[in-house]
C-alpha cells in the first residue's frame, strides 16, 4: 500500500508542477528520520527493486566442484544425443556456512582437450604458466549476489537448458526447482535460444548469472566432451569491470583475433578447477590446468548421460560423529574401472541423513570418477 501511494502522489505532484507555479518537490523520509528532497519534475520514473542480502566472504576455499554434467544424454528416439541439458553442482565440503561473492565460472582454452594446443612452449609448458594466470576462453558467467552454500550442501548451476528437460528427453535432468541457479544472459550476446530458453518460472530471476561474451559466438561453448573448468573469486573488483578491462585480455595461440579472446584470471582468485578428457582420445589430450590448479584429470565419456563426480574422502566422512548408522556402502555407479574408491554413496547416504566429506588433493586424477547418471536424477 505504501508503495501504490508513493506512486500516486509522485504521479499527482508530477502533473500539478506543470501548471503550478512553484515547484512541488517529493519528500522521502529514510528510517532513520533523515529526508531527501527531490524536485518532482526531475523525476522520471519509479521501481521498486528488491535488495539482495550481502553476506562477507566465509569458507570460500571450503567450495568445490561436486559433479559436472557436460556430454549429454541419449535421445528417447534411439538415435543421436541431447547436449544443451548441461550443468555445474557446486558443494560445500565443510561443517560452517560458506559465502562467495563475485563468484565467477569460466573454462580454459582450447574447447576441447584433445584440440590442437597452441599455447605450450618448446620445453612442453604451458605458456602461461610461469605468469601464474589461467586464460578464461569464449567469457565468463558470474553471480552477482552473494552466494551462500550451507554446511555439507550443494548448490546447482544450470549451464543451458534451465527447464524440465525430461518432457522431451527422459534420461536427461529435470532444472525446474527454485532453489536451483542458471546462466541466462540474453543482453549479453549468449541469447542461442536452443541453448537458453526461458528458464522455468519457478527459478527466480535474482537466482539468473550475468555473462561477458568474448568472441562471436551466441552461447557459451562449454565443451560436451573436455571442458577444463574453473569456478574463482574476482577480488577488489566487480566482475563486469574485470571483464571489460582490456588490459587483461590474452589471446590463444598468441594470434590476436576475436575468436580466440581469453580474460587472463590470476591463479590466486582460482576456488577450484576441474580438467576433463574425453576417454576415448586420452592420449591425444594436452593439460591447459596447471598443477597449480589441477595436477591432474577426469575421464568421460559422452552422450550418455555419464558425469565426472567427485570421490568421498572416506576417513574423514566416517569420524562424523553424526553420520554413524546413516552412510550407505555399495556404491555401484562407476563406469568400468573408473569408481568412487571408498565404497560409500554419497547420495544414498546424504538422502539417509548423513553428511559428506569429499576428496579434495587438488589432482583430478585422484578425486573425481565417471558416474553412469547425473545425482540430479537419482
Amino acid at each position: 500500500m505504501k508503495k501504490l501511494i508513493l506512486s500516486i502522489v509522485a504521479l499527482v505532484a508530477t502533473a500539478t508542477s506543470v501548471s503550478a507555479q512553484s515547484e512541488w518537490k517529493m519528500v522521502i523520509t529514510h528510517a532513520d528520520g533523515t529526508t531527501t528532497e527531490i524536485k518532482t519534475s526531475d523525476v522520471k520514473d519509479i521501481q521498486y527493486v528488491q535488495q539482495m542480502p550481502y553476506e562477507a566472504d566465509a569458507n570460500v576455499d571450503q567450495i568445490v566442484i561436486k559433479e559436472l554434467y557436460n556430454g549429454g544424454c541419449p535421445k528417447d528416439e534411439g538415435s543421436g544425443a541431447f547436449s544443451n541439458d548441461k550443468c555445474i553442482v557446486l558443494y560445500n565440503n565443510c561443517s560452517q556456512k560458506a559465502v562467495v561473492n563475485n563468484l565467477c565460472i569460466a573454462f580454459a582454452s582450447p574447447y576441447n582437450g584433445h584440440a590442437n594446443n597452441k599455447n605450450y612452449t618448446e620445453d612442453g609448458k604451458l605458456s602461461y604458466e610461469a605468469e601464474g594466470f589461467t586464460p578464461a576462453f569464449g567469457g565468463l558467467w558470474w553471480y552477482p549476489y552473494s552466494l551462500i552454500i550451507e554446511p555439507y550442501s550443494q548448490v546447482v548451476i544450470n549451464v543451458s537448458g534451465a527447464i524440465d528437460n525430461t518432457q522431451t528427453y527422459s534420461q536427461s535432468v529435470n532444472y525446474a526447482h527454485a532453489e536451483y541457479y542458471c546462466m541466462y544472459d540474453p543482453e549479453s550476446g549468449f541469447a542461442n535460444t536452443s541453448w537458453y530458453p526461458t528458464p522455468a518460472s519457478v527459478i527466480p530471476t535474482s537466482h539468473y548469472l550475468k555473462a561477458k561474451r568474448l568472441g562471436v559466438a551466441n552461447s557459451w561453448p562449454l565443451s560436451n566432451t573436455s571442458p577444463a573448468v574453473f569456478v574463482f573469486q574476482t577480488k577488489d573488483v566487480d566482475p563486469a569491470v574485470f571483464a571489460e578491462n582490456a588490459d587483461n585480455l590474452w589471446y590463444d595461440g598468441g594470434e590476436a583475433k576475436d575468436i580466440n579472446a581469453c580474460l587472463k584470471v590470476t591463479n590466486d582468485w582460482i576456488i577450484d578447477g576441474l580438467e576433463v578428457f574425453q576417454k576415448a582420445k586420452v592420449s591425444d589430450s594436452n593439460k591447459r590446468l596447471t598443477a597449480a590448479v589441477d595436477a591432474g584429470f577426469a575421464g568421460l565419456t559422452n552422450q550418455l548421460g555419464h558425469t565426472v563426480y567427485r570421490n568421498v574422502d572416506k576417513a574423514a566422512t566416517e569420524a562424523l560423529a553424526e553420520n554413524a548408522g546413516k552412510l550407505v556402502y555399495g556404491y555401484a555407479l562407476g563406469v568400468d574401472d573408473s569408481t568412487d574408491p571408498s565404497g560409500i554413496d554419497a547420495e544414498a547416504s546424504m538422502k539417509n541423513g548423513a553428511h559428506i566429506v569429499y576428496m579434495d588433493t587438488n589432482n583430478s586424477t585422484n578425486d573425481f570418477h565417471e558416474r553412469q547418471k547425473c545425482s540430479l536424477r537419482d
